[in-house]
């Protein structure tokens, strides 16, 4: 692997190319990429190399913005023990 290339991943039905960048993983999603692209990618010596030469600025792409905080909106759950309020009296 790359030392700027961190991670790929590619959804073959869509066509699109994740590149994850760097130390802090920024990602880019490339559309339109053909397969056959993507496994030589994936088996090139040199990934930096291949994806200078045959990808960067051959396909649309877009950053892909993370939340600053992913986990917002998630509630905990309340622990499922019954406490007196929730016993029913006999």
């Amino acid at each position: 692997m790359s030392t700027a290339i961190r991670h790929m991943h590619y959804k073959p039905d869509k066509q699109e190319l994740s590149v994850w960048f760097g130390p802090d993983f920024r990602r880019y999603k490339y559309f339109g990429v053909p397969q056959h692209l993507y496994e030589a990618f994936s088996e090139a010596g040199s990934q930096g190399q291949f994806f200078n030469r045959f990808i960067k600025g051959r396909f649309d792409c877009a950053p892909v913005v993370q939340p600053a905080n992913p986990n917002k909106g998630w509630q905990s759950i309340r622990s499922a023990s019954p406490t007196s309020s929730t016993i029913p009296k006999q």
